[in-house]
């Protein structure tokens, strides 16, 4: 079986340099190139993949038992037959877990870094097509997020969109662990209390993962300059545990289940809109999923959606189907 290869690129980011966090400006971007690459001049569909919570570019590589790295698994999806492409992996982790792939005065500009800095990049690093219709973006969870706003929000940079497990209908997505994570903040003697000793918490607990959900996710989606030291706001009183209306709606502006309603007509003009979710999906995500698509069939958006028997993780297996079907919505493209 022929094999590509993975370019590892220092890619020195603008954008990412004196984040608020001090994260590394300067990130490493893995891209998969196909086996002919090098054996041609041919110009190549791309995809941008995004990680989930708490992974990066290189997340994608990383050994699991029983799982194929994304090179192994597009190495033998094309020995299979499937059309070639490129793939690139932003590093968008964040000293709290993620990015969201959102900018936000919280955590830095990461949605820019890919628009402005990484799509350029690869079109004049490597042999890719240049026009939309041979771009695509895909992503699991927090990745999947990423994906389909992005696509909605940006729908100039891509034709074609995958989203798996995507976190959608925050109420039930995010609320569910709000009350575990109250009490590990209270335990820790408070938010501000627990930012300083953050680096020495272990993180690996069923409630380490709601504190630190929590956190990212309310750096993203409600970020405030006048919230010192931190920049955000937290979506409950921090005491009670009641949740704080004005910055819920704040949070709710950024779920896809009510963009849609505003710029679902942005993925009218795609070729490939594709969703999946577990019918076990330990956050709901499903529910969120079929209210998303419900409204695209509303709005008489054509969608692929798929729903399997599994839960949320290690699902990489739903791969197969997305890479598949971009490469082929690609191939008939010309």
């Amino acid at each position: 079986m022929k094999k590509g290869r993975v370019a590892l690129d220092l890619l020195e980011s603008n954008l990412l340099r004196h984040n608020p966090l001090n994260d590394p400006g300067d990130r490493i971007l893995p891209v998969y190139l196909p086996p002919s690459y090098d054996i041609g001049s041919t110009e190549y569909p791309w995809v941008v993949c995004l990680a989930g919570f708490t992974g990066s570019g290189r997340s994608w590589f990383n050994f699991q038992a029983w799982i194929p790295s994304i090179d192994e698994r597009m190495d033998r999806l094309i020995a299979e037959g499937m059309p070639e492409m490129v793939l690139v992996f932003p590093d968008c982790f964040t000293r709290y877990g993620g990015s969201q792939y959102l900018d936000s005065i919280a955590v830095g500009a990461y949605r820019s870094y890919i628009i402005e800095e990484i799509l350029p990049f690869v079109e004049q690093r490597f042999r890719v097509r240049r026009d939309r219709r041979f771009r695509g973006v895909m992503g699991k969870s927090s990745g999947g997020y990423g994906a389909i706003t992005m696509a909605m929000d940006h729908p100039g940079l891509f034709s074609a969109v995958a989203c798996h497990s995507g976190d959608m209908y925050f109420e039930y997505a995010y609320t569910q662990e709000f009350p575990a994570a109250q009490r590990k903040l209270e335990k820790m003697g408070g938010l501000s209390q627990f930012l300083k000793r953050f680096d020495e918490f272990p993180k690996t607990g069923k409630d380490d993962h709601a504190v630190l959900d929590l956190i990212a996710m309310s750096a993203c989606y409600s970020p405030n300059p006048n919230t010192l030291p931190h920049l955000f706001d937290l979506p409950f009183e921090e005491w009670t545990g009641r949740m704080r209306e004005d910055v819920w709606a704040r949070w709710k502006k950024h779920d896809p289940v009510e963009i849609v309603k505003q710029n679902g007509k942005s993925l009218k003009e795609f070729g490939l809109v594709y969703l999946d979710c577990g019918r076990r999906d330990e956050f709901a995500l499903d529910m969120g999923a079929r209210m998303f698509c419900a409204e695209l069939a509303k709005q008489g958006i054509g969608h692929q959606y798929e729903e399997f028997e599994d839960g949320h993780f290690n699902i990489q297996y739903r791969y197969d189907v997305s890479l598949r079907k971009m490469a082929e919505y690609f191939q008939r493209s010309g």
